[in-house]
């Protein structure tokens, strides 16, 4: 759920909602955070979260005709006081989200899907598939997308995917492929409150070491120390003798000849 603008404060902005507010939020919110000692010490911060959604510009030559260049442009020119000096004026400009290249995962959740449909389709009119996977992936945060390509006459057909889609609450973009047309559906996904559940904080509460008694910890099953009943009865130096080795060639290996080893059978082996 987006946060309501008028009580929207500068502490509490971010790189994410700042994309909510317009020019003039930006003068209401920093002139009602002038007197906060904290954002006074903490001031490029706040301005570097702007930064991230809007051009900011100090008009150094306070003239009317200048000014009105600014405004021709798309500023809002208004008072801003930084870094305890005086009041001068800052012209501000919300960043426009033109070229797919303009979306960021930031933004993806601050525009409409009609205004997503309407900067993919500046895209040189490619379609779904002309976009980067690092582009579908940010659209695809914010947005449910879907596709089609069917023959004009038949992407209309009564009952078909275009009219359930539309029925759903898409917006739909169609891009003329020759004979053919790609449709692109896209509706916004519903924003989920992650819940954060702290298992750690829960598991050291309820650890002690010191309460521990031996009868607590599990029983484990000592597998290297133990020896089978019989080991006792099977290992015996002084019944070792000469039949318990194997030796595979009785003669010296240096008298061995290669005729010699011609004469072993396979039997032998």
């Amino acid at each position: 759920m987006k946060k309501d603008i008028k009580t929207l404060t500068l502490k509490a902005l971010n790189k994410s909602n700042v994309w909510d507010i317009q020019e003039n939020d930006v003068f209401r919110m920093w002139e009602s955070a002038e007197k906060d000692a904290d954002i006074r010490d903490n001031q490029r911060h706040y301005l570097e979260i702007i930064r991230s959604a809007f051009d900011i510009e100090e008009v150094k030559v306070d003239k009317p005709e200048v000014i009105k260049k600014y405004e021709a442009r798309g500023f809002k020119v208004g008072q801003l006081r930084i870094d305890e000096g005086s009041k001068t004026k800052w012209a501000v400009k919300k960043h426009a989200i033109l070229r797919v290249t303009d979306l960021t995962y930031e933004n993806i959740r601050h525009i409409s899907a009609a205004k997503l449909l309407e900067v993919i389709d500046r895209n040189f009119g490619g379609g779904w598939d002309s976009l980067s996977q690092s582009i579908k992936d940010i659209i695809e945060t914010g947005f449910d997308i879907s596709t089609t390509t069917l023959p004009k006459d038949r992407l209309h057909k009564k009952g078909g995917l275009y009219e359930k889609k539309v029925a759903d609450g898409f917006e739909v973009l169609e891009i003329p492929k020759g004979t053919w047309t790609e449709a692109i559906f896209a509706k916004e996904k519903p924003e989920v409150e992650k819940v954060h559940t702290n298992f750690d904080e829960d598991l050291d509460k309820d650890f002690d070491a010191e309460k521990m008694d031996d009868e607590d910890l599990p029983e484990m099953d000592d597998r290297y120390n133990e020896m089978d009943d019989d080991d006792d009865d099977t290992f015996d130096e002084d019944k070792l003798t000469e039949e318990s080795y194997r030796t595979t060639f009785d003669d010296d290996p240096e008298n061995l000849s290669l005729d010699d080893a011609e004469d072993v059978s396979d039997d032998e082996y």
